[in-house]
């Protein structure tokens, strides 16, 4: 099975067969493995009816008993072989179906981070999940077709083989019999197939509204919009209900036909051959065979519809994988050389010049607007931002990122522990990428001591039960939105940028902890360029330039003290925001 740190490898995405074929070729070994024991434990069980016809031919007659006991043992031995045969085959199968499901989570995860920024843009969050819920299994099922869909086949010609010494006939009845239930099951797996493909779109779509919700409830309550949502939501789901309906009513019947038309398969087969020895042209050991033969075959024609079923339901899902495998990453074709050392952030777009060596803070009446020109100057967004008198995007992204870090307030926390959590950032700033001429680091937990408390964040560390060792779930819903937004800060702060560009870092704080981080944040990063957006008093006051914007340009620029004195709009703004400060201290 893949491990954990191992390539998965260069997926074909081709089309949806193409990616299953592909994850069958990954692991050639374990899938011949699969397929020659499927072939082993369904042939054998094809050898029982012919022990079983042997002990009644040559065993029931008097003074034979010796015969019968050794016909008898043989079955038995058979048996017992079979069934170690039939746990290996069930272990293969299991390390194959394992083995495409973690190789396709990995191709899938890979993908996204090499996506980056763009992943939000080209695909919809309720498609990815569907991806990483659903798709996988579903495409890690479809690959039963590697051990006892091989299996049926072979067995399919070993038993037309056994049957053709005994009577051409019954050959022919069980040779022509599969080709007719796969044109009978056909026309359902194709349905199945689009049936299938509407339905995970439209599961998708629901997915990423459950996400939205389940982010916005607060704003929606705040607005009284929670009940439109909910409608809507209601009305989608209904739908995507009745879509399930509709796939099941399908899935019901290749189902139905899977048990089914096996089950008349043997009838037929056995009807025939009781009239052949009614009228002697086989003898009762013979019948006895042909019913044991036909019965083995009831499970690989099962397998037949299974792996059709399977399969529809596979490349639909591996339908959906290729497609986001298809997206392409925003080019990277910068060839031009990063400033060797701080240097100037200018966005002709705005105006905003982000000095070096300066803790800048951004002010605006819209999220939208300071948002916008940090998506630019961090390049998650198309501009002519230019560093150091150089396009931003001449410049290998890679140097870009290892030196610019955009420390976004809704930013992911995966689960676990806290140390680990914020462990990553650290790595980052003493890592390869680290910027040259950096002093030499402190201990790793000097370093974290000191970004948790830059960010006014220990208090958290002393009320969790282990510390730095605690668990913190997905997203730490663990903690409070402002327990969150400091630990967020304590983990950029960590990575020690050259340029850090922090959005509405403490938008979540009460006024005495924002004090404390506004006090410290300038010494934690002296001599450090630093940009973060704001509208809160207690940071401009502590910021060295203020940037004020009305409509995305830059209206003024100074002091907090200058900037209140000499522009009305920035004063009303901040008045504003200094007046919600005071009545939630109250």
């Amino acid at each position: 099975m893949i491990d954990a740190y191992e390539d998965p490898g260069t997926p074909d995405t081709r089309g949806g067969w193409s990616y299953l074929w592909w994850l069958v070729r990954r692991q050639p070994g374990r899938s011949l493995a699969g397929a020659l024991l499927a072939s082993v434990w369904l042939t054998l069980m094809a050898g029982t009816p012919y022990l079983m016809a042997r002990a009644v031919d040559d065993g029931l007659v008097p003074g034979r008993t010796g015969v019968l006991a050794g016909w008898t043992a043989a079955v038995f031995v058979l048996g017992a072989v079979n069934a170690w045969i039939s746990i290996m085959r069930h272990r293969t199968m299991t390390r194959v179906r394992m083995d495409a499901y973690f190789r396709t989570i990995k191709v899938v995860v890979g993908h996204a981070v090499r996506l980056g920024a763009a992943l939000p843009r080209r695909a919809g969050a309720g498609e990815v999940v569907t991806i990483g819920v659903g798709d996988v299994h579903t495409i890690a099922q479809a690959l039963t077709v590697v051990g006892p869909g091989v299996g049926a086949v072979v067995v399919y010609g070993v038993v037309a083989g056994l049957l053709m010494p005994i009577s051409p006939l019954l050959t022919g009845v069980v040779l022509l019999g599969v080709p007719v239930v796969a044109l009978l099951a056909g026309p359902l797996t194709r349905r199945l197939q689009g049936r299938e493909t509407e339905y995970r779109e439209r599961q998708g779509v629901l997915t990423a509204r459950i996400g939205d919700l389940a982010g916005g409830l607060r704003v929606l309550n705040g607005l009284g919009g929670k009940g439109l949502f909910a409608d809507a939501f209601r009305r989608d789901s209904q739908h995507l209900r009745v879509q399930g309906y509709r796939v099941g009513a399908v899935a019901s019947w290749v189902q139905a036909l899977g048990v089914g038309l096996p089950t008349v398969y043997l009838a037929v087969v056995t009807w025939i051959a009781a009239r052949m020895a009614a009228r002697g042209e086989i003898t009762v050991g013979e019948l006895v065979s042909v019913y044991g033969y036909v019965a083995v075959l009831v499970g690989p024609v099962a397998f037949f519809l299974d792996m059709g079923y399977q399969l529809s339901r596979g490349v639909v899902a591996a339908r959906r994988v290729v497609r986001l495998l298809r997206l392409a990453p925003e080019p990277d074709e910068g060839t031009d050389r990063a400033p060797g050392g701080p240097a100037v952030l200018h966005d002709p777009a705005s105006g905003v010049r982000v000095r070096p060596g300066l803790l800048t803070a951004l002010v605006g009446a819209a999220g939208a607007e300071t948002g916008a020109v940090v998506d630019r100057l961090g390049r998650y967004a198309p501009s002519d931002v230019t560093w150091g008198g150089t396009r931003l995007d001449a410049v290998p992204l890679r140097d870009v990122r290892s030196r610019v870090l955009v420390a976004d307030h809704e930013s992911h926390f995966f689960a676990d522990t806290l140390r680990n959590s914020l462990a990553g950032a650290g790595n980052q700033a003493t890592g390869p990428d680290a910027p040259a001429g950096a002093p030499e680091p402190a201990p790793p937990d000097a370093r974290t001591a000191r970004a948790l408390h830059a960010a006014a964040a220990t208090d958290i560390l002393q009320a969790l039960p282990d510390g730095l060792d605690s668990e913190l779930s997905a997203q730490a819903r663990n903690l409070s939105g402002g327990q969150r937004q400091r630990v967020r800060l304590a983990r950029a702060l960590l990575a020690d940028p050259e340029v850090l560009l922090a959005v509405e870092p403490t938008s979540a704080l009460d006024a005495h902890t924002e004090s404390l981080v506004a006090e410290r944040l300038g010494t934690a990063r002296a001599g450090r360029t630093t940009l973060l957006t704001t509208t809160s008093p207690l940071m401009l006051a502590r910021a060295d330039e203020v940037v004020y914007l009305v409509d995305g340009k830059v209206a003024a620029t100074g002091t907090h003290e200058g900037l209140l004195e000499h522009e009305p709009g920035y004063r009303a703004l901040v008045a504003r925001d200094a007046e919600e400060e005071e009545e939630a201290v109250r």
